[in-house]
C-alpha cells in the first residue's frame, strides 16, 4: 500500500484513510470480544478494567495499529484475563482466546454482504437513466467495506496463527498434554519475534500469507453472493 501511495495512487490513498476508521473499530471488537467472553465465563477483569468497549482509547497499540495500515495484519493491546478465576482455566483461555478471530471473521462476512449489496446497487444505478445517488457515493461507501472486509479477514488469520502468544495458540494448545503446553509459553515472546519478523521478510518479498487468506476469503463469500444478486435484480 505505501509503494502504491508514493507513487501518487489515488485510490491507495483513499483506501488508506478509509482504513483508519476500521483499524480502530476492529481491533477495538477483537478485544472487547476477548473481555466480553471472559467475563462470561467467570473473569471480569477485562470489564472492571473498562477494556469491554468499542472505544479504540481503551486498546489501541500504536505499532500494532501501524502493522495493520501497512501490512494488513497487527495487533491491540491484549485485555487482562486472570485464568484462576475460570472454573476450567485451560478451557477458559482456549474459548476466550477464540473469541478475537470469530468475532473478525463476523464482521468481514458481514463487510462483504454489504460490498456485494452496494456492488449490485452501483450497477443498477449505473444502467439507470435516471439515478438520485450519485455514484461516487456507492464507489466510497463499497472500497470502505472492501476494505473493512479484507482487513478483518487478515486479522482473523493472523491472530489464528498457533503459537504463542497469538490466538490460535490459546485454542490449539488446548488439545496439547500440560507439561507440553507450559513448556512452549515460557518462549512465547521469542516465538512472536520470530513469527513477526518472518511475516515481515515474507512481505518484503511481495508474498503474504495473510493477504491470500483474506482474498481467499473475499473471493469465496462475495462470488455466490454476486450471482444471487444480480439475477434476483437483473435477471442475469
Amino acid at each position: 500500500m505505501l509503494s502504491q501511495l508514493l507513487s501518487g495512487d489515488k485510490d491507495a490513498l483513499i483506501s488508506l484513510l478509509l482504513s483508519i476508521p476500521v483499524i480502530l473499530f476492529s481491533l477495538s471488537f477483537h478485544e472487547a470480544a476477548h473481555g466480553y467472553i471472559a467475563y462470561k465465563m467467570g473473569d471480569p477483569t477485562a470489564k472492571n478494567l473498562g477494556r469491554v468497549t468499542l472505544n479504540p482509547i481503551k486498546h489501541l497499540d500504536p505499532i500494532g495499529a501501524l502493522c495493520m495500515l501497512i501490512f494488513g495484519y497487527g495487533w491491540a493491546r491484549p485485555v487482562p484475563i486472570v485464568t484462576r478465576n475460570f472454573d476450567n482455566p485451560r478451557k477458559g483461555m482456549a474459548i476466550t482466546g477464540i473469541a478475537g478471530p470469530i468475532s473478525n471473521l463476523i464482521l468481514g462476512i458481514i463487510s462483504t454482504v454489504i460490498y456485494v449489496a452496494f456492488n449490485v446497487g452501483y450497477l443498477k444505478a449505473a444502467y439507470s437513466v435516471i439515478s438520485s445517488t450519485p455514484l461516487f457515493i456507492i464507489e466510497m461507501l463499497m472500497m470502505l467495506f472492501y476494505v473493512s472486509a479484507f482487513l478483518n479477514f487478515g486479522l482473523m488469520a493472523f491472530n489464528l496463527i498457533p503459537v504463542p502468544p497469538f490466538d490460535g495458540s490459546r485454542f490449539f494448545y488446548f488439545f496439547l498434554p500440560e507439561k507440553l503446553y507450559f513448556k512452549i509459553m515460557k518462549y512465547e515472546q521469542i516465538i512472536m519475534i520470530v513469527v513477526l519478523v518472518g511475516f515481515f521478510a515474507l512481505s518484503r518479498a511481495g508474498y503474504s500469507p495473510i493477504s491470500i487468506v483474506s482474498n481467499w476469503l473475499f473471493d469465496t463469500i462475495a462470488e455466490p453472493l454476486w450471482n444471487l444478486g444480480t439475477k434476483l435484480v437483473f435477471g442475469w
